[in-house]
């Protein structure tokens, strides 16, 4: 009987230390995802941008951007820019973005001044 207890204290003993060790390992990781990832589909036409959203939490932000016109265009936040996107085409952008407004626009001449362009609001 003694030799069941103490087999059973063993295991149990064994299994508090894989737990703890799993807890050290996986903390850091839960941790480091502090911000909220989001993704905002963008159409884009003449002369005007359609976002699914244009308020977001803070975070990693993927703009999947697409083409309903027919002329190029591209988008702008935050200091990076989409390739030019032909019609009927789209691209996607990522950005990090802390809590504030960032201006989008359309950086073909003339495009912004026409309308393509506005803000998106991070809580």
């Amino acid at each position: 009987m003694f030799h069941s207890f103490s087999s059973s204290r063993a295991r149990l003993l064994s299994l508090a230390v894989v737990v703890l060790v799993a807890s050290a390992f996986a903390g850091p990781a839960l941790a480091a995802r502090t911000h909220a990832t989001a993704t905002i589909k963008v159409a884009a036409s003449e002369f005007k941008f359609v976002l699914s959203t244009k308020t977001v939490a803070h975070g990693t932000v993927t703009f999947t951007v697409v083409n309903k016109g027919h002329i190029k265009h591209d988008f702008k936040i935050a200091g990076k820019v989409t390739p030019m996107i032909q019609p009927g085409k789209s691209a996607k952008l990522t950005v990090t973005l802390k809590a504030g407004k960032y201006p989008y626009l359309c950086t073909v001449p003339g495009h912004a001044a026409a309308g393509m362009k506005g803000t998106l609001v991070v809580k």
